[in-house]
């Protein structure tokens, strides 16, 4: 892919995001796509599911984003998502994307960011105790998963 075709493939997507469609963010995926964030570890078709299931449920939701990067087929996506987390507790959450991709289709995401500083907003005092444990980690992103109905790894 050219950088060109690279940075029109990651702009339909984040522009979707801002948008909140996450149908359109589930085009943006290949079939053999993966997806890792401190919340979620997805393959294939649940990359998508993901962003449709979030994008339903968030409430108050805004995001903005800046392409600091966008190559042969790799990009570098800053962004910021600002919701409620839970419907009560305001979340803003700055978030770092790397992303591949192939024949106009992203195959690998890895999202990074703030887990502690998240876990705090989000999950208020037990998040801001215990979010630096990984028992408490994989406790999180057990119930991510099967709040949105997916697999947990």
């Amino acid at each position: 892919m050219t950088p060109e075709e690279t940075r029109e493939v990651v702009t339909r997507f984040y522009d979707a995001l801002t948008r909140r469609d996450g149908e359109t963010m589930a085009a943006c995926y290949a079939e053999n796509a993966t997806f890792d964030d401190p919340a979620f570890s997805l393959r294939g078709a649940d990359c998508g599911k993901m962003w449709i299931g979030l994008m339903r449920r968030a409430k108050d939701f805004s995001a903005q984003y800046t392409i600091a990067k966008a190559g042969s087929g790799t990009a570098t996506v800053e962004w910021t998502a600002r919701y409620l987390f839970g419907g009560k507790n305001p979340v803003t959450n700055v978030i770092l994307s790397e992303l591949v991709l192939e024949n106009g289709r992203i195959v690998k995401q890895v999202d990074t960011f703030d887990f502690p500083r998240w876990a705090g907003q989000a999950l208020g005092l037990p998040g801001k105790l215990f979010a630096r444990f990984a028992w408490f980690q994989a406790k999180v992103r057990k119930k991510a998963a099967a709040g949105l109905g997916l697999p947990s790894r």
